[in-house]
């Protein structure tokens, strides 16, 4: 009975975790189809914010925008992060290990705010010296990607720690060479864990606000900035509509890479048991 008890107990403390988390996100979507211009009062269901939203140029460019930098970010953190968790995991000792997984790790414990300034500081001290890069696309996609590639280093490092090294070894035993050894069999092994990197690191730079607001100049506002500082002149639906075709894109990213890597799972693990089968 006490068993059942504390089955039934974590059930319901596991539902009302669920609530807690998506009623406000349930409630945002259910709010777009609002055909009422305020937001706390309903007027009906109506697309009239989504066709008002095709004539809102701000939101739309700083739509655009924000994709743009969230995908060079995740790929660029992706790549720096493969190397970081490559080199932290074979080289047990080097000189400045400890350092270098210390700087690598401190964007995922320091306050956004803090690398937001240093990073703001150090750029306005580059361009006096050189007359570049002016705030915008780029600087932004720096600071995302320092950030992500903190995030990446961890997700793909933590799966290097799992892989078997003996497929490895025996790669090389067969002639295989360290290139080919990383594109043939450590890639494959850990190309799970990327994508998993990959659509973090998105995820994260798409609704940034705080590095954005530090490192973005005149013409380059994303939406997350758009969006807040829409905010706090009070919220209109037209908002709400932005907000719903972002949990969209996000919420199809996430459902076709879980089943990309639901079938790559289980297409290894059928060709694991046939290799054991054929041995």
């Amino acid at each position: 009975m006490s068993i059942n008890a504390g089955r039934m107990t974590s059930r319901i403390w596991l539902g009302a975790v669920f609530l807690f988390l998506y009623i406000p996100i349930i409630t945002l979507v259910v709010l777009s189809f609002n055909a009422s211009p305020l937001v706390t009062q309903w007027g009906g269901w109506s697309l009239r914010w989504y066709c008002e939203l095709a004539n809102d140029t701000e939101i739309v460019s700083g739509f655009v925008l924000s994709l743009e930098i969230a995908f060079l970010t995740a790929c660029s953190s992706v790549v720096l992060g493969t190397l970081a968790a490559l080199s932290l995991h074979r080289f047990k000792r080097f000189p400045g290990r400890t350092l270098f997984a210390g700087m690598v790790s401190s964007p995922l414990v320091m306050p956004e705010v803090i690398i937001g300034l240093s990073l703001l500081l150090m750029l306005v001290s580059v361009q006096r010296l050189f007359g570049f890069p002016e705030r915008g696309l780029a600087t932004i996609w720096l600071g995302h990607t320092l950030l992500g590639m903190a995030y990446a280093t961890v997700v793909i490092q933590s799966r290097l720690q799992e892989m078997n090294p003996q497929l490895e070894e025996a790669a090389q035993d067969l002639g295989c060479r360290p290139l080919q050894v990383f594109f043939l069999v450590t890639l494959p092994m850990i190309a799970q864990a990327i994508a998993s990197a990959w659509l973090l690191t998105f995820t994260l730079s798409l609704d940034d606000v705080v590095l954005t607001a530090f490192l973005s100049g005149p013409g380059s506002t994303t939406m997350p900035i758009t969006i807040f500082s829409r905010a706090r002149l009070g919220l209109s639906p037209s908002v709400n509509t932005v907000a719903t075709l972002t949990v969209a894109v996000v919420s199809l990213g996430i459902l076709i890479a879980s089943v990309w890597l639901s079938r790559a799972e289980r297409r290894r693990a059928q060709e694991m048991s046939a290799a054991y089968r054929a041995s």
